[in-house]
């Protein structure tokens, strides 16, 4: 029996109505996994599955804490997860995903994998910068710090005099300010 038969649903004895999945997302489940986006966690997801004759639809709802490193600081701490998810499961001829949350399987498909589905579904809740909470009110804190990210190639003691001659190519950049 494989590890991540647990995260599996048996389709073969579902009826035509609405089901309820849970799974506890702790160190079992996040060990299926070679990946470093995410290696601990505390989670609780609870699966909706609503089972029709052409369709089922798969409401997931992810709560429960990640542990991450703080891009700035190195230091591990815990972030809050509350993630709403649905997958669109059709039957078809052959078995492949058609899209992001749309899977198509053949009818005689006896159960349905949804340890990834459930780790990828954690993966892209989490935020681009990962900030430890102690850093993540800082700009808010600080009124004087800058609203908007000015990039330049020069330095800015090496800032042009208005009364300097501009060269005539990039004169028509300058009016873009």
């Amino acid at each position: 029996m494989k590890k991540e038969s647990q995260y599996d649903i048996n389709l073969a004895k579902l009826a035509l109505k609405t089901h309820h999945f849970e799974f506890e997302l702790g160190p079992d489940f996040f060990a299926l996994f070679d990946q470093p986006l995410v290696e601990q966690g505390d989670l609780h997801a609870d699966v909706e599955l609503i089972k029709t004759e052409r369709v089922m639809t798969l409401n997931f709802h992810i709560s429960g804490t990640v542990r991450l490193t703080c891009d700035r600081s190195l230091d591990e701490f815990d972030q809050p997860m509350d993630i709403e998810e649905q997958l669109l499961v059709r039957f078809g001829d052959e078995s492949k995903e058609l899209d992001d949350n749309v899977l198509q399987i053949t009818p005689e498909t006896q159960s349905l994998p949804l340890a990834q589905h459930l780790y990828d579904y954690i993966g892209l809740a989490l935020p681009m910068k990962k900030l430890h909470p102690r850093f993540q009110n800082e700009a808010d804190d600080n009124p004087d710090a800058p609203t908007k990210l000015i990039f330049s190639t020069r330095p800015a003691d090496d800032a042009p005099d208005d009364d300097e001659p501009a060269d005539p190519r990039w004169a028509a950049l300058r009016n873009l300010n």
